[in-house]
């Protein structure tokens, strides 16, 4: 078994994670912390996991931590930058679902989150937890940043097209991202009160989400990692403009791209299925097809389909238009997270994970 604690059990992310884990056949909970809730049972603050989860919220400073095999921080930013490096003097692992670990360039992290990085050192050595893209690392590391919700959705919807040399313009970018109330936490906040949100649909961010440095880096390097040009990397440009929606969970991102001669010619539906075929999560669905956000409720999946819509009557379109859904609580954030654990453990990464998605 897998002896695993949870920092900041509390949150949504925090609550997801003990929901997948719960019911994983390899993992033993023996740590859940909460400053503010110490003492009290886990099942009394969320009874849905009445009968599944029999501990209690313990002291972060009182907690056997250091006796996990691997720690996840489900908190605020900041948080596991301050404790991870003495988790891995133990040999525990880390699994952080905050950005402290996402960006590479501390003077970034700083600019984005208002806050200097306490162990820059460290960040050579994390690995970016996206499995798709690095699963080899991942089985090998001991450290991971985990991505946000909208990185993952953003990544996985380019990564075919920015594998291959020339089939897109890197400038042509664009991300229109929509994502539910819980993206913005279990926080009492005037913005998310549902007077504020339900009936409700506005953009924000246009001038900048912290979010924005993250996909950038992520889809450079897909971009390294496939052999593409120094120039093509430096060039590449995306606007990215995330909405807020009156749901609960769920990310849906339009992503566009302009097509490049090479593009054209390429078969677009059989690139992303040959791509996809051997991933667990990642279901490139029929041409034609407009994913829902509630196919993807309350699982690890993301659906993705490519489009070519018109731009001019009856002229070939070189407009890639691709749509990824995904829940952003779960691939986007705790499943996710428990994938890469299944990965740095020797498991089946689909271990715990094959949830069928809730519907209606």
């Amino acid at each position: 078994m897998i002896k695993i604690g949870i920092v900041g059990g509390t949150g949504y992310t925090g609550v997801e994670l003990l929901r997948l884990l719960a019911q994983h056949p390899h993992a033993e909970l023996i740590a859940i912390t909460s400053r503010k809730e110490v003492g009290m049972p886990v099942a009394e603050l969320f009874p849905s996991l009445r009968t599944r989860v029999n501990l209690a919220f313990s002291d972060p400073a009182q907690a056997p931590l250091q006796d996990c095999d691997v720690v996840f921080f489900a908190t605020p930013h900041g948080v596991a930058m301050e404790q991870a490096r003495a988790l891995l003097d133990k040999g525990v692992k880390v699994i952080d679902l905050a950005a402290d670990f996402r960006l590479q360039d501390p003077a970034e992290f700083e600019r984005w989150y208002k806050m200097p990085h306490s162990c820059t050192d460290l960040l050579s050595e994390a690995v970016y937890g996206l499995p798709e893209v690095h699963r080899e690392a991942i089985r090998s590391a001991r450290l991971i940043g985990l991505p946000g919700c909208y990185p993952t959705a953003v990544q996985l919807g380019y990564l075919p097209v920015l594998e291959q040399a020339g089939l897109i313009d890197p400038q042509s970018l664009i991300a229109d991202c929509k994502s539910g109330v819980s993206g913005a936490g279990r926080k009492a906040e005037v913005n998310t009160l549902f007077s504020e949100t339900s009936d409700n649909f506005k953009a924000y961010g246009v001038s900048g989400h912290r979010h924005w440095p993250e996909i950038t880096q992520g889809l450079k390097n897909i971009m390294a990692k496939a052999g593409q040009p120094a120039s093509d990397q430096q060039a590449l440009a995306m606007a990215f403009v995330p909405h807020l929606t009156p749901m609960i969970r769920g990310i849906h991102a339009t992503l566009y791209a302009r097509l490049t001669p090479k593009g054209m010619a390429t078969d677009m539906q059989a690139l992303y299925e040959a791509r996809y075929a051997s991933e667990p999560f990642v279901d490139v669905m029929p041409a034609g097809s407009m994913p829902e956000t509630r196919s993807v409720r309350a699982s690890n999946f993301m659906r993705i389909a490519v489009h070519r819509p018109p731009v001019r009557s009856g002229e070939a379109s070189n407009l890639l238009c691709i749509l990824v859904v995904e829940d952003n609580l779960v691939k986007g954030a705790s499943g996710q997270a428990v994938q890469v654990m299944n990965l740095m453990f020797n498991l089946p990464e689909t271990t715990g994970l094959s949830l069928v998605p809730v519907l209606p």
